[in-house]
């Protein structure tokens, strides 16, 4: 599925069974909420926090594909063809980065990779 075809297939979604679309507003609150359930996740699986028992069944890519939705329906609502801006902001990192990282001694020095 491209990117395009995601936008077209949420907005299809929200249009059949969403009624309408939340506002910018709502949607701004929701997507922080969903990114707080992907940081729990990593934290406890990644992290040193543990699992509390109600955690246990936490699914990071249905997780991650919630974030990815709310994103979507942003986009959408706003007008932002996600295709065009991200192609633009990856042009963008290697523009602005095409060396930064590559000599950054950080990620390739040991020390620092523990």
């Amino acid at each position: 599925m491209t990117i395009q075809e995601a936008q077209k297939q949420v907005d299809s979604w929200i249009k059949q069974y969403g009624v309408r679309y939340f506002n910018e507003l709502t949607n701004m609150a929701i997507l922080t909420e969903e990114v707080g359930e992907v940081a729990r996740i990593i934290a406890r699986k990644y992290g040193e926090q543990s699992f509390k028992d109600t955690e246990l069944n936490k699914n990071l890519s249905d997780e991650i594909a919630d974030v990815l939705w709310v994103l979507i329906c942003l986009a959408n609502q706003t007008g932002v063809n996600l295709t065009d801006a991200f192609e633009k902001n990856l042009q963008k990192k290697t523009t602005r980065d095409k060396i930064r990282h590559i000599t950054n001694n950080k990620l390739t020095d040991n020390e620092f990779n523990g």
